[in-house]
């Protein structure tokens, strides 16, 4: 009786907690709410002015040196594409409206470079796309439709994987190995594309390299994680969810959920099923995900990245919101052990491998999704923890910079731009919850966090647009 007490008075106390903060008639939880929200949305906006005055017109701002990077010999105004949609959802329409205008006016893609399909794939098709979903310009989809286009000639493989880069300008692809995420993370936006435009290819052809992975999977249902594009042979068998796999899981789910391709479904239960069955270990109290051989599910090492700190936020997003709720307090142990996540820690050793903190999303991103799908207020802190550390650690007189050694805390002259998209927009969306414009059960994300609105995509008209299921 005594326990059952205990427990009752317990349950009390963590449902009052989390009431606080979900109840949005409680004045003082909007308050505080508010609060971190702004704190969010000033250093945005100071952060944005600092890439303008040092960096625009350039992919990336150089915070330290107060000087800009680019990817590549020209730039293709990485920052800005990335940038907006945060910069929309957080009511900076002066903003907003310069980097529409530019990229309406400005904003050429005939250029002679060879583009990363993955990175560009994400960040400029998927950035563009939710840039025309929210302003509905249609000069901007087809700023989207010209750039897709330029990417689709690295599809023509055997395998139909695409290589790893493209010329812009002539077509001319290369890049036979690929890590499984580069294979495999184009249905969501090529999707999206062909929804808006009616015509499948585009999504026809990330689903066909979808496919390709999946179909190549072994007995017991792992696939490995860098391929040949035009064999079709696994280069490694090595088997995990870490950075270089990652985002092919969560676009097979997305791209069901989104659009209702059941086969992508299908696909998605079949791939987390052994998942779960070899890959997670519960090892010292918590639950990990680790490296093992693709063909016997043995295991081979236990070094995971950041990256996969997205995971919980797939898991809880896809219903298994036990499973996601362990991981991320797992990931929470990483990130409080230093004060901020490694890039690569292995969790036998209980060091880290590689110390660099580039300023990465995926935590916050997990626990913005537990806290709207479970209610729960230890996520919502989670988040308020996260932002404090990197106002400690990142901050500089103008931005926010990435941190060379989590150890040591020495800073390193570089803010990626998934900073502005991902970072400081799972952040203020968390301190916005009590809100009503940007709820979460309204939109689904691609993996550069750029946000779509799930409404305005009908599953029936996207059987014909997108070309599945034409039974």
């Amino acid at each position: 009786m005594k326990n059952l007490l205990i427990l009752i008075i317990t349950f009390t106390l963590i449902t009052s907690c989390n009431s606080e903060i979900k109840n949005t008639s409680n004045t003082d939880n909007k308050t505080a709410l508010n609060k971190s929200a702004e704190d969010v949305r000033n250093e945005t906006l100071r952060t944005w002015q600092a890439y303008k005055k040092y960096a625009w017109g350039h992919d990336a701002l150089a915070p330290l040196t107060k000087t800009y990077r680019n990817w590549y010999k020209k730039p293709l105004y990485i920052s800005p594409i990335d940038a907006y949609s945060t910069l929309y959802i957080m009511g900076f329409k002066e903003e907003t409206n310069e980097i529409e205008n530019y990229v309406i006016d400005s904003l050429d893609f005939d250029i002679d470079i060879d583009a990363k399909i993955f990175e560009v794939n994400i960040r400029i098709l998927g950035g563009l796309l939710s840039m025309y979903e929210l302003s509905g310009k249609e000069e901007i989809l087809a700023k989207a439709k010209d750039f897709a286009d330029r990417m689709l000639p690295a599809f023509d493989t055997k395998t139909g994987i695409p290589k790893y880069w493209v010329n812009l300008k002539t077509g001319v692809a290369r890049g036979d190995t690929v890590n499984v995420a580069e294979a495999a993370t184009y249905t969501f936006e090529m999707g999206i594309l062909s929804y808006y435009t009616k015509d499948p290819k585009y999504y026809q052809a990330g689903k066909k390299a979808s496919l390709a992975i999946f179909n190549r999977r072994s007995d017991i249902g792992l696939i490995g994680d860098v391929i040949d594009v035009e064999s079709g042979e696994w280069v490694s068998e090595s088997s995990h969810i870490c950075a270089g796999v990652d985002s092919y899981y969560e676009y097979l789910y997305k791209s069901y959920l989104l659009f209702g391709d059941n086969e992508m479904g299908e696909v998605w239960k079949e791939s987390i099923k052994a998942i779960n069955k070899y890959i997670a270990e519960d090892y010292d109290g918590k639950l990990w995900y680790g490296r093992v051989h693709m063909n016997t599910g043995e295991f081979e090492n236990s070094v995971i990245t950041l990256y996969d700190a997205f995971f919980p936020a797939l898991l809880g997003l896809s219903g298994d919101t036990a499973r996601a709720i362990r991981l991320q307090h797992t990931w929470d142990y990483v990130w409080n052990k230093y004060g901020l996540e490694p890039t690569a820690y292995d969790y036998k050793s209980g060091k880290t491998t590689y110390p660099t903190y580039d300023l990465n999303p995926e935590i916050m991103e997990s626990a913005y999704y537990l806290f709207n799908i479970s209610g729960d207020s230890s996520f919502y802190k989670m988040n308020e923890q996260y932002w404090a550390d990197i106002k400690k650690y990142c901050r500089t007189d103008i931005a926010y910079t990435s941190i060379k050694n989590v150890e040591t805390m020495e800073k390193k002259d570089y803010m990626p731009t998934f900073f502005f998209a991902e970072t400081l927009k799972y952040l203020y969306l968390t301190f916005t919850s009590h809100n009503t414009e940007y709820q979460f059960n309204d939109y689904t994300f691609n993996t550069e966090a750029h946000p779509f609105k799930r409404e305005h995509f009908d599953k029936e008209k996207a059987k014909i647009y997108l070309g599945f299921d034409k039974r």
